[in-house]
């Protein structure tokens, strides 16, 4: 049976294999929760603009202060090559603040704002708990110049 990255083969059990999507979602979901609790509002998921090659947002946040936060998601099950925090490349930030540059265009108005990342450490299904770290202004816009 052929099967393509994103959608896995039913194991022997029956049971599919967790995606790599259903991984990333399980990640959004994690920092989602450690945002909240740390008193930021969800204004957005998945923020993506029209086209290809455009950008995604994975969340936008809100500070109680009306600051808007655009949370960039990055999970890594090893440290093998660097971890989580290796894989945010400088194509990937531009990509991040092209999308949260049309998400603004589309509100009228542009509060203060800034580019968090949540760096998730470790695998769901492994014994040992996952590490989550929140790199407040982890970069800025000035990245895509």
């Amino acid at each position: 049976m052929w099967t393509s990255r994103k959608q896995a083969a039913p194991s022997e059990s029956g049971a599919a294999k967790q995606t790599t999507k259903d991984r990333g979602d399980a990640a959004e979901d994690a920092a989602l929760v450690h945002l909240r609790r740390h008193g930021l509002a969800l204004v957005r998921r998945n923020f993506r603009t029209p086209g290809r090659g455009g950008g995604e947002v994975d969340l936008i946040m809100r500070e109680p202060d009306g600051t808007l936060v655009f949370v960039e998601v990055r999970q890594r099950a090893s440290q093998r090559q660097g971890g989580a925090g290796a894989s945010i490349t400088g194509l990937k930030q531009r990509r991040i603040v092209f999308a949260a540059r049309h998400f603004l265009l589309r509100l009228g108005s542009e509060p203060a704002c800034r580019f968090d990342v949540v760096l998730i450490d470790g695998a769901f299904d492994a014994p040992t708990p996952v590490r989550i770290e929140w790199l407040r202004a982890a970069f800025d816009a000035s990245v895509a110049f």
